[in-house]
């Protein structure tokens, strides 16, 4: 496995750049989004998304870009990691790649009739992410954020939640978090939407899910593998059959120019 980034490993850069080294995990274990998300997209921008110019920052290995582009969208990626750039180049060859991130987008003033984020909001500082994007976008364009929170009125996700919180630390989880608490900037008037699902996948997937989130990259990896080995034995008992149920619910923010 690849080195750590340089520097401290608890910065919000560091963490982010994480993921780089485990590219292929990611993309094959992450969940996607469900199609009601896109359908509240366009909704709540008030545009169809066929067409659209649209920037998805922070794509990571394209899992929204590749949805984006399903629905019509005339995506570009905007990744910093190499790594990641790399694996959704070659799962989309088709998609423009732009390696650099919201802090300073390289687009043109009013370029952009929607700049999205899928799950990458936070790694952004958020101050020079937000005058970024009300630069880049066309009047009337919109700024979309979101992210997969896993369902904690279910049992099972509330006790796995519990040990999460036990191990990494109260402040840290492998679950995600409501984007009401990302303290989003309260001048851009967001609307927000939240949007259940599920997807059924074997244990070895959730697991890698788990084992992809930074909280367990910057950890390292026996501390990971003992948490995931322990975690593998009360799964066996919920889901005796080897097929987990993992219940989501996206939190979408959405703010227009």
């Amino acid at each position: 496995m690849a080195p750590m980034p340089h520097g401290d490993p608890t910065t919000p850069r560091s963490r982010a750049l994480s993921f780089d080294r485990v590219a292929g995990q990611y993309a094959a274990a992450r969940p996607g989004y469900p199609p009601a998300l896109f359908a509240a997209v366009e909704e709540l921008t008030g545009h169809p998304l066929r067409g659209a110019r649209t920037l998805d920052v922070g794509a990571g290995t394209g899992i929204s870009t590749r949805l984006l582009s399903e629905r019509g969208a005339h995506v570009t990626a905007v990744e910093p990691g190499p790594g990641m750039a790399a694996e959704l180049h070659r799962t989309l060859p088709h998609v423009p790649i732009v390696r650099g991130d919201g802090n300073r987008l390289p687009f043109a003033t009013s370029s952009a009739d929607l700049i999205t984020y899928a799950q990458s909001w936070h790694w952004t500082d958020q101050s020079r992410s937000t005058s970024e994007a009300l630069r880049v976008l066309r009047p009337g364009g919109a700024l979309a954020l979101w992210w997969n929170v896993s369902d904690h009125d279910v049992p099972w996700i509330a006790g796995q939640d519990a040990r999460l919180r036990r191990f990494l630390g109260a402040d840290d989880s492998a679950h995600g978090s409501p984007v009401r608490s990302r303290d989003l900037p309260a001048a851009l008037g967001f609307v927000h939407r939240l949007v259940p699902w599920t997807r059924q996948v074997s244990v070895d997937t959730h697991l890698a899910n788990l084992g992809s989130h930074s909280a367990f990259l910057v950890l390292g990896e026996e501390p990971t593998r003992r948490f995931l080995a322990e975690e593998r034995d009360c799964l066996a008992e919920l889901f005796p059959d080897g097929t987990v149920e993992e219940s989501y619910v996206v939190d979408l923010g959405v703010a227009r120019r």
